[in-house]
């Protein structure tokens, strides 16, 4: 079933479309710095793109402005609540099954999808993992935000029954999108996807399933799995000089604590 945002998955744990963030008291078509409570962490976009954050250790948080504000819908602190922009295709790759390409030329830093789904709890994620088979594609998207003070916040989105386009975009070991937690209505985030480099009509559209790409090097961990692990894992095709032979792979869906 297509639908354009993330809904509540099964288990009922989160509802992403509560609105809880409170909104700005801005009474100016389009919000500024320092007058903007949703703005306190600095100017997340300019015309349209994302910011840059390449000389921050970090990636900022990014809030837009909601259903709250007093700002108008013209507001540029809006940009992923609105939607799609760009024309994208559905297609049949060679040997990656279904992909996603752009139709039209997209800027760099812009933003091009959401990656929706069912938003579920860390239960229900595992349940549906550990339940999979070899020949089950895996749609389950875990997102770990490290928070000031050390805890971490996780995000499973699971678009495999409800989601949009987002669940056919391909991994690349040299992606042309990359992913960011982008909050609006909630502190559920919205996985959105930025063109990384300008991207050319008829591209495919691919982003690094680990989350490398734009992040912090990975940990040991991450970058050598453990040998039996390795029977689980799935090839990667996405052609690049960097490949790293197989999908990025994440045990902790699979461990029972």
């Amino acid at each position: 079933q297509y639908s354009p945002d993330s809904v509540a998955g099964a288990d009922g744990d989160i509802d992403p479309t509560e609105i809880t963030l409170p909104g700005c008291s801005c009474l100016t078509s389009s919000c500024v710095v320092h007058e903007c409570s949703c703005l306190r962490h600095g100017e997340n976009y300019s015309r349209l793109c994302l910011r840059p954050t390449d000389t921050e250790e970090y990636a900022r948080p990014v809030f837009e402005c909601n259903a709250l504000c007093h700002c108008g819908e013209s507001c540029q602190n809006r940009v992923v609540q609105r939607g799609l922009q760009f024309r994208l295709e559905v297609f049949k790759t060679e040997k990656k099954g279904w992909g996603l390409r752009t139709l039209e030329h997209i800027a760099k830093g812009r933003f091009v999808c959401e990656y929706a789904g069912e938003v579920l709890g860390f239960n229900e994620a595992r349940r549906r993992i550990q339940a999979q088979t070899s020949k089950d594609s895996n749609y389950i998207i875990a997102v770990r935000e490290h928070l000031y003070g050390g805890e971490i916040m996780e995000t499973f989105v699971d678009p495999t029954y409800t989601g949009n386009v987002g669940r056919f975009l391909n991994h690349s070991c040299e992606p042309n999108l990359f992913m960011v937690p982008v909050r609006v209505d909630s502190m559920v985030p919205k996985l959105a996807l930025f063109a990384a480099t300008d991207i050319s009509a008829g591209e495919e559209l691919s982003y690094d399933y680990s989350g490398r790409f734009h992040n912090l090097p990975t940990t040991n961990r991450e970058q050598k799995p453990l040998e039996e692990d390795n029977a689980l894992r799935k090839p990667c095709y996405c052609g690049c000089r960097t490949c790293s032979s197989f999908l990025p792979w994440d045990s902790s869906l699979f461990c029972t604590p």
